[in-house]
């Protein structure tokens, strides 16, 4: 298995791997009186760190990145995020590179960090042109299920070496938790095959465990709008598909996907990544994995 480019830029800081493999130290158990204050750097990663500390006393979760948005590649710390990374007693992360932003103010924090990417078979990104990014593997990681139970395994695993009291409290959330996922398989063989084209770049993942073929998939932000030639490309795509229908993140643009469905007629759908939301546990996760497949089979008929 290849090493996240967040591994290796941390390696020489993590006092706690999800795997528990290396040379990282084992920390110290936390005392029955304390509070661990954990810090889950995204929404997916809040999600499942609150499905496997749930009812555990002592345990406070707090999310760092609170705002609604579709992708991290300009986001940029602010005051607030860096006292929450300074009074976080242990910070749970993506990895994959997804929270480059963190890597100076990681080197000056003493928190173990939990790196959920651990184990989880990458897949190459695709639809970076024009981004300033430092790896080559694609960090949406939890659009497919599969990886999530990867990634509930890892929180268990680093949360019970700081806490091992509360150890047998976390496998059971754990195990509740990855038994809540799971597409239904009925309408998994309806998307089989159906072709996608996604203006967001972080559905690689969910199209791969679904059966959907990604045929494109770009993203919008200021400076990297979509080019003519990829235009004319998705254009030709929806005619040689015959596609009814192309797809926006919620909290991304639509604008280039509204000109083209006007000109070709197919419909406009919005597809979650899960970057923003509210509600804590696995269920939140599990209701818009459902519902991005449920707007797909009514987009794509």
């Amino acid at each position: 298995m290849k090493k996240t480019m967040l591994s290796l830029l941390l390696s020489g800081l993590l006092l706690l791997t999800a795997c528990g493999g290396g040379t990282a130290a084992t920390p110290a158990p936390v005392e029955d009186n304390d509070t661990i204050h954990i810090l889950a750097t995204t929404y997916p990663v809040y999600l499942f760190t609150t499905a496997v500390t749930e009812g555990v006393e002592g345990v406070e979760v707090t999310r760092l990145i609170q705002e609604e948005i579709s992708c991290l590649h300009d986001y940029t710390l602010t005051v607030n995020d860096m006292k929450a990374i300074e009074a976080a007693d242990v910070i749970v992360m993506n990895g994959v590179g997804l929270e480059d932003f963190m890597s100076d103010a990681l080197a000056t924090s003493d928190a173990p960090v939990i790196d959920c990417s651990e184990g989880v078979e990458l897949l190459e990104a695709m639809g970076h042109e024009g981004h300033d990014h430092d790896t080559e593997y694609d960090p949406h990681i939890w659009m497919d299920e599969g990886n999530v139970s990867v990634m509930l395994e890892n929180i268990t695993k680093g949360l019970s070496d700081l806490d091992p009291d509360h150890g047998e409290t976390y496998e059971a959330n754990r195990a509740a938790a990855d038994a809540a996922l799971g597409y239904d398989a009925d309408k998994l063989s309806q998307l089989s095959g159906k072709p996608l084209i996604t203006f967001h770049d972080g559905f690689q993942y969910f199209a791969q465990a679904t059966g959907l073929d990604l045929l494109k998939a770009i993203e919008e932000e200021e400076g990297a709008e979509a080019s003519a030639a990829e235009i004319k490309e998705i254009v030709g795509l929806i005619g040689e598909y015959d596609i009814p229908a192309i797809f926006t993140e919620k909290n991304g643009s639509d604008a280039t996907a509204q000109a083209i469905s006007r000109e070709t007629g197919c419909g406009v759908a919005q597809l979650d990544l899960v970057m923003s939301g509210d509600g804590s546990g696995i269920q939140p996760y599990v209701d818009a994995m459902n519902q991005n497949i449920d707007t797909i089979l009514e987009a794509l008929g």
